[in-house]
């Protein structure tokens, strides 16, 4: 069913090439959203962890803290009724402070890892273009299909050991995305919405620059296509119209 509702995004957000001799449905593009309104909102997410000698699977002795942050603001404008331009700005930030972690994989295979923490943030900023398609007849539930590219920027610091074997790693990292995320909104009441999306189309580009003990230098260059659909990457939030 979900394969289905986003093949149906893609292709409403298309128009017809050609007219000829085609079959008419009898579908009625109607206003979802008028020309001259504002889109506002934002989403925010939080999380962290604390460990103390907890063990899971082949991981024993796991001692940890950590957090995760981010907020993302969006604003755009519709151009002509159900057609909206804009942007949107995020900044994520990141902490894991490993004390200890030993795996054991057998009698043979087992290793320890301590005294290790990675400290990182990014922001990136986006521009996109949005259609809408009401469901019917409906004002209140509508579905919609978002393209749009990225680029982000962020920097990371690593420090492995103690004492004479510390060892730090400084690392930059940006990355460039081409994207799709079809989606569904509803309006709770004329100026409120939540709505959900998913990533089911892009082209990333990745480059990483590092430096480690301010000596060895290392570069590492990425790229790849995703055309699947990832439950993962499902984004919620709150829209204003105004």
């Amino acid at each position: 069913m979900k394969h289905i509702l986003i093949m149906l995004l893609l292709v409403c957000s298309i128009p017809a090439m050609a007219r000829g001799n085609n079959f008419d449905r009898g579908i009625e593009q109607k206003t979802f959203i008028p020309k001259g309104q504002w889109m506002v909102g934002a989403s925010f997410s939080y999380s962290e962890h604390t460990d103390d000698n907890f063990k899971w699977l082949v991981m024993d002795d796991v001692t940890s803290t950590g957090y995760t942050f981010k907020v993302s603001p969006v604003v755009s404008y519709f151009i002509r009724d159900n057609i909206a331009i804009g942007g949107r700005v995020a900044y994520s930030r990141g902490l894991t402070d490993l004390g200890n972690l030993s795996l054991n994989l057998g009698d043979d295979l087992s290793f320890d890892l301590s005294n290790y923490k990675d400290k990182s943030h990014m922001v990136s900023g986006s521009f996109f273009i949005r259609t809408y398609l009401n469901l019917g007849d409906s004002k209140r539930f509508g579905l919609f299909n978002e393209a749009r590219v990225t680029y982000g920027y962020g920097q990371s610091n690593v420090e492995d050991g103690t004492g004479d074997e510390l060892k730090g790693t400084h690392q930059i990292k940006q990355n460039l995305n081409f994207g799709v995320a079809p989606g569904i909104t509803c309006f709770i009441n004329n100026y409120v919405a939540v709505e959900a999306a998913i990533d089911v189309l892009g082209l990333d580009f990745k480059w990483y620059d590092q430096k480690t003990n301010q000596v060895e230098t290392g570069k590492r260059t990425n790229s790849g296509a995703n055309f699947k659909i990832n439950l993962l990457s499902i984004n919620l939030g709150i829209t204003f119209y105004i």
